[in-house]
């Protein structure tokens, strides 16, 4: 372990910062579900967030209503740090929300709480900005984040579809918040499942009586 007594040369205010930047980089070693679009191995989170970052930087001429793309960036570069502590909880997972959302609180409290203390708090309150996926900001990175993974199913032929054997309503209903911030996007992922489900990667909805 290298010794970080050099930090102590520095005035508070810096050396909390940098000491949550080098904390926040283990969000590197956290593996999703997901593979990259080359299928040669999963992605990590500190990965899907800046490749959400840059789909929602391409992708903003379609969200619903006046939205900030700043500040939708920021909150998908800050959205999944809880991680580093509570992990990832894939979508199709069976840990149930409220463990989850006790997890990732008290990831919050400490990640967040390294930082000064106004900077704590606007990255705290983006954060649940976020999870709670009311504003129109919120509603659209919402969006992007559902969004990324379906793309990067459908190109490496099926991903976390095929590893939960995933069918099409199921999809459809861990989706659907897409519409919310970006009908135009839903309506594209409507043309990704489609396919899917004629290729065989995403099972078909059950049939109903």
């Amino acid at each position: 372990m290298r010794s970080d007594a050099w930090l102590g040369q520095l005035d508070s205010r810096l050396r909390q910062q940098f000491r949550f930047l080098l904390e926040i980089d283990r969000l590197k070693t956290v593996i999703r579900g997901s593979r990259i679009a080359d299928g040669s191995r999963q992605e990590n989170t500190a990965e899907h967030s800046w490749h959400l970052a840059l789909c929602a930087t391409t992708l903003v001429e379609y969200a619903v209503g006046p939205v900030s793309i700043d500040r939708i960036v920021q909150m998908l570069l800050i959205h999944d740090i809880v991680e580093i502590d509570a992990g990832d909880t894939p979508l199709f997972d069976d840990t149930t929300p409220d463990a989850q959302a006790d997890s990732e609180q008290l990831a919050a409290d400490r990640l967040f709480g390294l930082l000064p203390h106004d900077q704590a708090d606007a990255f705290r309150s983006l954060w649940e900005e976020f999870e709670n996926a009311q504003t129109p900001d919120a509603k659209f990175a919402k969006a992007v984040d559902r969004l990324q993974p379906i793309l990067l199913n459908h190109v490496v032929g099926g991903g976390t579809w095929t590893d939960y054997s995933v069918d099409e309503s199921r999809e459809r209903q861990m989706t659907h918040r897409i519409a919310d911030g970006a009908p135009a996007l839903w309506e594209a992922a409507e043309h990704v499942f489609a396919d899917a489900v004629a290729e065989g990667w995403l099972l078909p909805a059950p049939a109903t009586a």
